[in-house]
């Protein structure tokens, strides 16, 4: 039996929503998508579900978003014992190409609790298999 995968994407750009979704289509996994435009909607969602562990849960979290940053919600998922073992994806387009800065970001983020760290790329093909590559990893 075929596992399903809760994937959650918070991203207050709604072109990157949709991209997202239509990538995620088009992948061969059983998955459920529901998504967030800030962190603050994020977070109350997830601590209200936190007991719910039926299925794998993976969240793609946005670096840059109103009310609450993917850096705050990173932290208060990691410390909040129900969600401390969700599955989290930092991705951002919004930081330099510098390999040195996007290195020591990486870094940092994986001290903080994240298991992976995408930059949104430029083409829907390449965001398809960024997805797929990911989610393969983490299931």
């Amino acid at each position: 039996m075929e596992t399903l995968v809760n994937i959650y994407l918070a991203e207050d750009d709604s072109d990157d929503q949709i991209f997202f979704e239509k990538a995620l289509s088009e992948l061969p996994f059983s998955a459920k998508l529901k998504t967030f435009r800030d962190g603050e909607e994020l977070m109350k969602y997830l601590v209200s579900n936190s007991n719910d562990k039926s299925n794998k849960n993976i969240l793609f979290l946005d670096l840059s978003m109103p009310h609450k940053t993917g850096f705050e919600c990173l932290v208060e998922i990691k410390q909040n014992e129900n969600l401390k073992d969700l599955q989290v994806v930092m991705i951002t387009c919004s930081f330099t190409k510098s390999i040195d800065f996007e290195q020591n970001m990486i870094t940092t983020l994986t001290r903080m609790g994240a298991d992976g760290f995408i930059r949104k790329p430029d083409s829907f093909e390449e965001l398809k298999s960024i997805i797929e590559t990911t989610i393969n990893q983490l299931i």
